[in-house]
């Protein structure tokens, strides 16, 4: 019998962070790149749009007015799924039947105040400018005793339900901890007991030593597509030093991080030259008031797009009813993405047109 090879055989990978298992299967695609590039013609988007309620000195759907910003801006969620005005209480019936009421605060961070800017076009001061920001909202937040986790996150494109163009993301805080910061808590906890660092600085010692995966590196973070990927090209985004909180984070720190957070955006524009559609979030240690030591924040990108612009992928038949699956290999996904250029492809299309 053949040797097992996770290149062409079929097999299970755990992910440590949540005690899940992904189905992967690379038999299935000997030849998973195709070479295709299928751009899809997106209208070009104005500087400025009058009719954006995300854009300076517009006025949104509750009547407010967006004060004239230069730089970033973030406000509470006009239509926020979670409100801090509500009741405390819960429903049961036997142990079967169980509601309890959450209360929470959603905030709305613009990115800019360009409307036609996406992270993957901004310059790393700008970016810096958001990493404030949200460092900003985290400590306030914070300060709540009835928040105990904070969700920084960002949809871009309209397959990932972002209803609006112009760049922002958004912040929910809420009294619990959600389902999968929750699993990652107690398997980062159980690992830091049994072997007193955090999780994923032993994880980046291994990926450092394989070097299959590594997208990227800088002076104090790795990007990495993570053993255990479910998306064809997700992405993980680590620090090097073990932090619980981006709050932690020294000057030189933000600094990296903006600059690894372009470098990602604009590679995964370059993938299929579109703007390239993802959800990415922060998970972090609970805004609790413990040190939590066996946290070790991060960064994760999950991108549906697999062949082309217009190839997704999507959770389907057997992932909805057993666990996820793959046909590309991350190790695949690594060096496509390693391959890629840090140049925003706008960028080269400019500097190519002949001057008159």
């Amino acid at each position: 019998m053949a040797q097992f090879d996770l290149k062409d055989h079929s097999h299970r990978r755990y992910n440590p962070l949540t005690g899940e298992w992904i189905q992967v299967s690379p038999h299935r695609s000997k030849r998973p790149w195709q070479g295709q590039v299928e751009k899809t013609g997106g209208a070009e988007l104005l500087a400025f749009d009058p009719a954006c309620y995300l854009c300076p000195g517009n006025v949104r759907a509750n009547g407010e007015v967006n004060p004239t910003y230069t730089s970033t801006y973030a406000f509470t969620n006009d239509f926020a799924a979670l409100v801090e005005d509500v009741p405390a209480g819960e429903f049961r019936d036997s142990d079967l039947l169980l509601a309890k009421s959450e209360a929470g605060i959603c905030r709305v961070i613009c990115f800019s105040p360009r409307h036609d800017l996406t992270v993957a076009e901004m310059d790393a001061a700008g970016i810096r400018s958001v990493i404030d920001l949200w460092i900003e909202e985290y400590n306030q937040l914070g300060k709540n005793k009835n928040i105990q986790y904070i969700q920084i996150f960002e949809n871009k494109g309209a397959v990932m339900g972002c209803s609006n163009p112009h760049p922002h993301g958004q912040i929910w805080a809420q009294q619990s901890i959600p389902a999968e910061p929750a699993k990652k808590q107690q398997h980062q906890l159980d690992y830091f007991k049994r072997k007193g660092v955090t999780l994923l600085a032993d994880y980046q010692v291994l990926e450092q030593k394989h070097q299959e995966r590594i997208v990227f590196e800088n002076d104090h973070f790795i990007v990495v597509v993570p053993f255990w990927a479910v998306w064809p090209f997700e992405t993980m985004i680590v620090p090097k030093r073990a932090m619980a909180r981006i709050t932690e984070m020294t000057e030189a720190e933000r600094n990296a991080f903006a600059d690894a957070y372009r470098r990602m955006a604009a590679r995964y524009d370059n993938l299929f030259e579109v703007s390239f559609p993802y959800s990415a979030g922060i998970h972090q240690a609970p805004s609790d008031g413990e040190a939590h030591a066996e946290w070790h924040w991060h960064m994760v990108f999950y991108p549906p797009l697999l062949r082309s612009a217009t190839v997704k992928k999507f959770m389907v038949g057997y992932e909805m009813l057993a666990n996820p699956q793959r046909d590309i290999t991350p190790e695949f996904s690594a060096d496509r993405l390693r391959s890629l250029s840090d140049t925003h492809f706008k960028q080269h299309i400019v500097s190519e047109i002949p001057k008159p």
